[in-house]
Parts: C-alpha cells; structure tokens; sequence
C-alpha cells in the first residue's frame, strides 16, 4: 500500500492556551495559525480568550487586542481599517475575507479560527508571500498604454464608457478571491488567478486605451486565462462584492468575437 507524508514541518499542532484575565466577564475564544520560520518548529494553533468588554467590536479589533494585550509576536498585516488596502486579508472561519470590515457577530461559531490565506507560502503568522501574486498582477500591464499623441489636458472618455468600468477597478488586490480558487491552489505558476484577470478585464475594457489586441493576446493561453472552470468561489469570496468569474468570461467571450 501506498503511504503519504506530510512535508517536515507541515503538521500543524496544538500551541499554547492563554487564559482569560481574572475578572473577564464576557470572552471569546480565539484559535490563530502560529508560524515562524526562525525556530524551525511546527506550525501550531494558539488559543486566547479575548475580553469583548475591552474590545472593539472588528475580528482586526480582537487581532492588535491579543497583540497588545496578551502576545505581541503575533505577527499579522494590516493598514487602513477600512478595507480599502486589502493588507488584512485572512481565512477566519474558513472564509477568506477582510479582518477590519467583518464583525465578531458575523462569525456564528462561538470559537474564531483564523488562518493565512489558504495555499499560498507563509512568511510568518498570518503573513502570506504575495510575490507570486503581485508578479502576476505586474504581468498584465495594469497601465493605460496609448499609441496616439497624448492630449494636451486629459483622455476623455464618455459616461457609457466609464460605467463599463463599474464592478472593475474597485478591486483592492486582497487576494481573497485568488486564494479561494482551487483552479489557482494547484496552477499558480501558470494560471493568472481571478484577481489578475479581473484587473486585465479592466484595462481590455477601457475605450482610452489602445492595445486591446495585444492585451488579449497575452492573457490568450491554456493555463493563464482557460484555467477558469467557473467555480465560483471567487465571486463568493470577494470582500469588496465584485465578481471576476464574470470579468473571466467577458474576456473569454472577446477572444470568440475577434475570431469570428
């Protein structure tokens, strides 16, 4: 019989368990994914209970409450608080989404499990390597490019024109949607991810913009574009109510049109 093993230090195990301060009235359990690459050990789950009382009502609230207040080398990423950076995106509950814009209250479990954004390599905590992703993102051009002289003032562009953009160039590059995909879990290295080509959709779409041809040429391959089954998930995980399976077909449906 065939055997499998995990990888050496793959195996996540139970960390360690802070209890609640005395006199908590109203705490919650917290279960976050601990990880750092400098002691060579285990991934574990360390478990804190997190005084609602002294708290502010976010899941990013809870996060610098525990680092503040019970262990600062938990190590996480975040900015605005508003979810417009996208830098707090993480799997709590086992949803990908924003930590400063979802509420304890949203969490129906009475214990919060958060992990890093699903397979993608780990710097440390909850810190994903977004390398891969922002090369990919790179990779389709997110720039107006223009052949003719440019104006002395501005591109100018029609109302019509700019509503196609609606539903496009909100995306923050959180990378819920990408993560969430299991046709990018298992071709990362080839396939652009729903967040990149939603952001090429955006570029293909907009009428200032001069190299429509060339920008599907580029995304016009078996794996960088056709990859996509139309699963779904990154519509369902988009924190920002986007949807690139969409985005994935309007390209699709460009590359037929061109060749008929």
């Amino acid at each position: 019989m065939v055997q499998f093993t995990l990888p050496k230090n793959s195996k996540i195990t139970e960390g360690k368990v802070w209890p609640a301060a005395p006199g908590t009235k109203n705490a919650r359990e917290f279960r976050v994914y601990r990880w750092s690459p400098d002691d060579g050990q285990n991934p574990r789950i360390d478990t804190y209970q997190v005084d609602l009382d002294d708290c502010g009502p976010m899941l990013l609230d809870a996060l610098i409450w525990i680092k503040s207040k019970i262990d600062p080398t938990l190590t996480f990423r975040r900015s605005c608080r508003e979810g417009v950076c996208g830098s707090c995106a993480m799997n709590i509950d086992g949803v990908n989404t924003l930590a400063c814009t979802r509420t304890m209250k949203e969490v129906p479990s009475k214990t919060v499990n958060i992990y890093p954004l699903p397979h993608m390599p780990v710097v440390k905590d909850l810190v994903p390597d977004l390398t891969n992703f922002y090369a990919q993102y790179a990779s389709i051009e997110p720039w107006l490019q223009t052949k003719t002289p440019e104006p002395i003032r501005e591109w100018k562009q029609s109302h019509e024109d700019r509503e196609k953009l609606d539903g496009l160039y909100e995306c923050i590059l959180c990378a819920c949607c990408s993560t969430s995909c299991p046709s990018y879990w298992w071709n990362s290295d080839r396939y652009l991810g729903p967040a990149a080509l939603l952001q090429a959709n955006r570029w293909i779409l907009d009428s200032r913009d001069e190299s429509t041809g060339e920008r599907l040429d580029n995304v016009e391959d078996p794996f960088r574009l056709y990859r996509c089954h139309t699963i779904m998930n990154c519509t369902k995980a988009c924190p920002k109510g986007l949807n690139p399976a969409k985005a994935i077909a309007e390209i699709k449906m460009k590359l037929v049109e061109r060749q008929v």
